[in-house]
């Protein structure tokens, strides 16, 4: 049944390695490295003894307190009353007795004595010690420990210092603790009994519903005082974790520290999901934002075109009817008439001056229905830059760059916003990002001169040259023809040819000046937008990187989750 019993043990041992394995995985393509030793060091310690980590602050007796609970009759860890462990010393069975320097923080001692057979002691510098990287190590074995022994002096367990590491224990790993006032040989009756439950209470308020403390003197103890505390400890330690229960309780707490590590992994994801959520949430705004911002402007475009043939119609009529009348026969007769005496043009000459007044119409009234229009029209484009910019400056941040295990990556996400911000910033104080020379082509003549001021500040001036060039081509086009008409005017039988020509070029005209300008006009915002789009494409690349990363990393981080409940007891 035994042999059966450690079958058992071995094949789940061997399948909690393969999980943590794919664990270390997973911490290996977080990047993060101080967690991937962590999982390391969990995976190389499964097949370990059950590992007894003693903390508590220096002098509070550490290196005493394991001396007397291996009753070895010797010292085994050095004591002295100044601090003498500066290095992890981690004591394990062995047949003959030796000591291995691993590295200068940490070193291994062999030695035969039975009850290292089922576990492992390892004596950790103190809690507060100043010597650089003590704190850090010692938290390195925390991780893969079966039962923190937290020691305190007697006379004082109340220091903050070793309280906050205890939050760090039990807070961060869930960490089977029991509590031991050492030294208790230096405080009186009292003081014992009030520190005992002081101990007790302040356990309970950090959650621990049953905390079992100790009061021991290791002095007392290698001096053989049967008082010594070490009785009950020694009773607590062989019914609750020797005598052949330590390696299916090593076992349990392997599984328990990796689910904690898993977990820990997954608030990490869940973060970069939400993160991943209101960047994605952000960019379809920006995507929504633009929709609804080159609308607003197409119909802006189409209110200006709307207004610039209204003012086109009013003057072409009056004209119309202006030149119906005076080719009429009486005005033709009365004109005729009339130039024999010298009092009025003749029909050549007032057609000549019907067509001068058309051009200085279409060009007066005009141009200023066009500055108006430019105007409103220049707005509407500067509104959605502006907006875009206001998005950019107040997207979501939900994963910080001081993230336990994401930092590097709040941190790249940071880095492509500020980039994008900055590059967009300059997009805007550029003026050849509000120029289109497509739309200039041939038009050297009409292209503004935009030295002074720059970028968006100069979208009105590009817009006023763009529309001028297209109204003022048009009408000129309708003078031309108009003129060429009225210069062929020599009898009243080519009246009728003259009106119908000039109704037709209005109409031309008109077409095509609706045509051009509404063309033009939308084709400008609509390159507009493309270009402001592209001020998005590293953040829109680590946006699908961020997608495909995510996928797999919660892919593993399930996985690993049901594996390990499957192995729960």
């Amino acid at each position: 049944m035994a042999n059966l019993i450690d079958a058992n043990l071995q094949a789940k041992r061997a399948r909690l390695e393969e999980i943590i394995k794919n664990l270390h995985e997973l911490t290996l393509r977080i990047g993060h490295e101080e967690m991937a030793q962590t999982v390391s060091e969990l995976r190389n310690r499964i097949f370990e003894p059950f590992m007894f980590v003693i903390v508590g602050e220096v002098k509070a007796g550490k290196s005493s307190f394991v001396n007397a609970l291996l009753a070895t009759g010797r010292e085994i860890t050095k004591a002295a009353p100044q601090p003498m462990t500066d290095t992890i010393q981690q004591i394990i069975y062995g047949e003959e007795e030796r000591t291995v320097t691993v590295n200068k923080y940490l070193k291994k001692i062999f030695i035969p004595v039975e009850i290292l057979k089922e576990i492992a002691i390892v004596d950790t510098p103190g809690t507060n010690t100043i010597v650089e990287h003590h704190q850090e190590i010692t938290e390195q074995f925390i991780p893969a420990s079966d039962l923190i022994v937290f020691v305190f002096e007697a006379k004082n367990p109340y220091r903050q210092s070793a309280w906050d590491f205890f939050k760090y224990i039990h807070g961060d790993w869930r960490k089977k603790t029991i509590f031991v006032l050492q030294q208790k040989d230096l405080a009186n009756e009292n003081e014992l009994k009030v520190n005992l439950e002081g101990v007790a209470e302040k356990a309970r308020k950090e959650g621990i519903d049953d905390p079992k403390v100790f009061a021991v003197s290791a002095k007392a103890e290698d001096e053989g005082d049967a008082d010594s505390g070490y009785a009950p400890l020694r009773k607590y330690i062989t019914e609750n974790i020797t005598g052949g229960k330590a390696p299916g309780l090593k076992l349990n707490n392997s599984i328990l520290t990796a689910q904690t590590i898993n977990e820990r992994i997954a608030d990490g994801l869940l973060l970069r999901r939400r993160q991943f959520e209101a960047d994605t949430f952000f960019r379809q705004d920006i995507q929504e934002t633009l929709d609804e911002q080159t609308s607003q402007s197409n119909k802006q475009v189409d209110l200006m075109v709307e207004n610039l043939l209204l003012t086109y119609d009013g003057i072409t009529r009056s004209k119309l009817e202006e030149l119906k009348g005076g080719l009429s026969i009486f005005g033709l007769m009365k004109r005729s008439l009339s130039a024999t005496f010298g009092s009025t043009p003749d029909a050549k000459t007032w057609l000549g001056n019907l067509a001068k007044d058309l051009e200085e119409e279409l060009n007066t009234k005009m141009r200023a229905r066009l500055n108006d229009n430019v105007i409103d029209l220049a707005d509407s484009i500067q509104q959605m830059v502006k907006v875009i910019d206001l998005k950019i400056r107040s997207s979501e941040t939900i994963l910080k760059n001081d993230h336990e295990i994401f930092s590097d990556i709040a941190e790249r996400r940071e880095n492509v916003l500020r980039d994008l911000q900055d590059q967009f910033n300059r997009f805007v104080s550029k003026t050849e990002n509000f120029t289109d020379e497509e739309l200039f082509a041939d038009r050297e003549n009409l292209t503004p001169n935009l030295a002074a001021g720059g970028g968006i500040a100069a979208l009105g001036v590009v817009l006023m040259a763009l529309s001028s060039a297209s109204v003022f081509d048009i009408s000129g086009g309708i003078l031309t023809t108009v003129g060429v008409l009225f210069a062929g005017f020599s009898t009243r039988g080519k009246r009728k040819r003259i009106v119908d020509g000039f109704e037709a070029e209005i109409v031309v005209g008109r077409q095509k000046l609706a045509a051009e300008l509404e063309e033009k006009l939308k084709a400008y915002i609509a390159n507009l937008r493309v270009r402001i789009e592209g001020n998005f494409a590293r953040f829109d690349d680590t946006l699908a990187r961020e997608e495909k990363n995510l996928a797999i990393l919660e892919g593993n981080h399930v996985e690993i989750r049901e594996e390990l409940a499957e192995m729960v007891v």
